[in-house]
């Protein structure tokens, strides 16, 4: 994994971030870092300390699907291909379902799903005649487990696994490898940033992710799966135990999702975030 050219959206905070400086100290490592904000991605691009001849900084919205096209070529042509491409950007959630506007998870849908599937489509095509390249996604624990008060959000991930589980098989004799990143609690601001049932920002730090795993923490385990090419690695806390039960004791999941549900919705219930409704779902990426 070194003189790699990798391209990671989402790159302005949180996971996004650590995965590229954690990268960036990999010798001849050249980044792409894309989110819509350009100002916090020049600052990312500071932290990785990287000369101006290994990084490229490509402002896009993974949501603006027309623009798809024109965004990979770009990414592609910054370094003349891409050997690891990241898809890191997403919106979480915090609503109940019966108060989710339709409007809010089509949008969660258009940045965490069709984002994601539009982008990995155009550059699997430039891959496909390379014959190589990696794929990863970072998926989530929930990916694997439904979970309360982020029904939408775990249908998008869950609608990752499924389509890009059937990408590898797709493309098991072309030298492209993909893998699916599943964290658990990860210390970043993906709670405060999330959607509350009208897409105003809910605007919260969630206890667990104030315990959770530090983002660069996760970065050093999510880069080792990704040197390994794994189809699917879980980088998590004791939230990893819920996989685990949904294999082998699914009753005793469904028990502690239930509980889990009633000391959430109380939460959700208190919180009093921006009255207005937005036009659009606030996003932090």
């Amino acid at each position: 994994m070194q003189n790699t050219t990798i391209w990671i959206t989402g790159a302005s905070g949180g996971i996004g971030e650590a995965l590229a400086a954690a990268y960036a100290r990999r010798p001849g490592t050249r980044l792409i870092l894309t989110a819509r904000r350009e100002a916090e991605l020049n600052r990312v691009a500071e932290r990785c300390g990287l000369p101006a001849d290994r990084i490229h900084i490509l402002p896009a919205d993974v949501a603006d699907h027309a623009s798809a096209p024109e965004v990979c070529r770009r990414a592609w042509e910054a370094f003349d291909g891409i050997d690891l491409l990241i898809l890191n950007a997403g919106i979480s959630q915090r609503s109940l379902a019966v108060d989710t506007d339709l409007a809010v998870e089509k949008a969660m849908f258009d940045v965490n799903y069709f984002g994601a599937v539009e982008t990995a489509r155009h550059i699997t095509a430039r891959m496909t005649q390379r014959n190589s390249g990696h794929i990863a996604v970072i998926s989530s624990v929930v990916g694997r487990v439904g979970t309360p008060i982020r029904t939408t959000y775990s249908a998008t991930k869950h609608a990752l696994h499924g389509y890009f589980n059937a990408l590898r098989g797709e493309l098991v004799h072309t030298g492209i490898s993909v893998s699916l990143i599943c964290p658990g609690f990860v210390k970043t601001q993906v709670s405060v940033n999330a959607v509350g049932p009208s897409g105003q920002k809910y605007g919260k730090m969630d206890p667990n992710q104030e315990k959770g795993m530090d983002a660069d923490v996760f970065a050093i385990k999510a880069l080792r799966a990704l040197d390994a090419r794994k189809p699917e690695a879980w980088i998590a806390g004791w939230e990893i135990v819920a996989i685990w039960l949904d294999k082998f004791c699914p009753p005793l999941l469904r028990f502690g999702l239930a509980k889990l549900a009633e000391r959430q919705r109380d939460a959700v219930a208190k919180t009093t975030v921006n009255s207005q409704r937005p036009d659009s779902p606030q996003r932090s990426s």
